[in-house]
């Protein structure tokens, strides 16, 4: 059985990745110096120009890229290509009312779902398989580039996007689905409703592609012998090109890392060092083969390991493990990020003080986050019949900010505990990682 979308590119040498790499990357910091002005001026400020940097080695010598910059720079402030050359907008949540979105040339796409492809192939993938893409579909990254992906494979692709779950049971059954693309949480539950309606002998998977959402091995495993599969994970960024930026081989023991489009190094977060392989730290990004939107040395914020430890499935790209933990204070919930700040920002325009607390806990494998939020005194004063109102009107406001239900609970004034130094705001029970 091939194994392998693109061979002769995922088990190239090491020199010939390198030289791509190389060549790659000059050609890119030339283009992004002449089209894109807010970059340039990073590169001003910090002394460097296209001519300083001859190969990799010198990737060092630029500034970094953060989620600040791409808000700063919103909408247009980053692209390298005209929006006329460009045919599609993909988007993530901002802190802010400020969103992050990314760009793509009909060229990025194409090159976006060979990765996939790569990743569908990874797990045994065929175009004899049928794909459910059970991901969100729309602004969110998931469904588009899993969709595109198993279209390059050949597989029976079922668009089925997120929820309705028991019509994702009924097509599982009646399509006789092999592959399932889903948030891992996502998974579990379909696992428990199809124990809950008896139809485990009705299903034909074989293998599932999980991510957007941090998992620990203990729920991979149960994911895996409840379905009876392997649970493969897939990493990626909306910034950098959604799903696919690296995926899990046979080993299940790290994710491949697609070095031909994208360089990654190992940062220490606090000091901006780049870290030898081997080392824990932050997880930075260069693109190097997208047209509209190419970003460098980003910074992830993800905390893991590079490894290029030989692998059994005979690919040669270096390996990133599971990321071990947030440089920041952004957490993911049901494959949503989620920061603080939103949900401060949306009490405080509702009239509430800063005095809150969220709880994120997970439940029969399905995240759960609740807010605890203090009351001022003239509102403990009000009608106490009004505060059911009040909660439901706040659950109403974070759905809109967030994207997801959070589920309300209105304290009395000074019930939250004060803290001397930084304020406990995020209580997370799910030991993720």
């Amino acid at each position: 059985m091939q194994k392998y979308y693109q061979p002769e590119i995922e088990c190239a040498s090491q020199e010939q990745i390198k030289a791509w790499q190389d060549e790659r990357l000059v050609e890119t910091v030339r283009r992004v110096y002449e089209n894109v002005p807010y970059y340039r001026a990073k590169m001003e400020a910090k002394g460097v120009t296209p001519d300083d940097i001859k190969s990799t080695a010198d990737l060092h010598k630029l500034p970094f890229l953060t989620k600040d910059d791409l808000r700063d720079a919103y909408p247009y402030g980053l692209m390298a290509k005209p929006v006329k050359d460009c045919v599609r907008i993909q988007s993530t949540s901002g802190t802010t009312g400020r969103r992050v979105v990314a760009f793509y040339t009909q060229h990025d796409i194409d090159l976006w779902e060979d990765c996939c492809a790569r990743a569908i192939m990874a797990v045994g993938g065929t175009e004899e398989d049928v794909v459910q893409v059970s991901y969100g579909y729309g602004l969110f990254t998931g469904g588009p580039g899993l969709n595109g992906g198993s279209h390059k494979v050949g597989c029976l692709t079922l668009p089925m996007s997120s929820g309705n779950t028991d019509r994702q049971l009924q097509f599982m059954c009646d399509l006789g689905t092999t592959i399932l693309c889903c948030t891992p949480s996502y998974a579990a539950y379909l696992a428990e409703s199809i124990h809950e309606k008896g139809l485990r002998d009705q299903i034909k998977l074989k293998a599932g592609i999980f991510g957007a959402e941090a998992w620990t091995p203990e729920m991979r495993r149960d994911i895996e012998e409840k379905l009876g599969i392997k649970a493969y994970d897939i990493y990626g960024l909306t910034e950098i090109s959604g799903p696919g930026v690296s995926f899990e081989c046979s080993e299940q023991a790290g994710m491949h890392i697609n070095e031909d489009h994208f360089i990654a190094e190992i940062i220490d977060p606090k000091t901006g060092e780049v870290l030898p392989e081997g080392e824990k730290g932050e997880l930075v990004f260069t693109s190097i083969t997208k047209e509209a939107f190419p970003l460098i040395r980003y910074r992830t914020k993800d905390i893991c390991v590079l490894t290029r430890k030989p692998c059994s499935c005979g690919r040669t790209h270096v390996k990133m493990s599971k990321p071990m933990g947030r440089s920041d204070d952004m957490m993911i919930i049901k494959g949503v990020n989620v920061f603080p700040s939103q949900v401060e920002a949306v009490l405080m325009k509702q009239g509430y003080p800063a005095n809150y607390q969220i709880l994120v806990s997970r439940e029969n494998n399905s995240d759960k986050m609740e807010v605890h939020v203090e009351m001022t005194p003239e509102m403990f004063s009000d009608n106490l019949s009004h505060v059911s109102a009040r909660e439901k009107e706040l659950e109403s406001a974070l759905k809109a900010m967030l994207g997801i239900y959070a589920d309300v609970k209105l304290v009395a004034p000074k019930s939250i505990a004060r803290s001397e130094g930084k304020a406990v705001r995020v209580v997370d029970t799910r030991n993720l990682y």
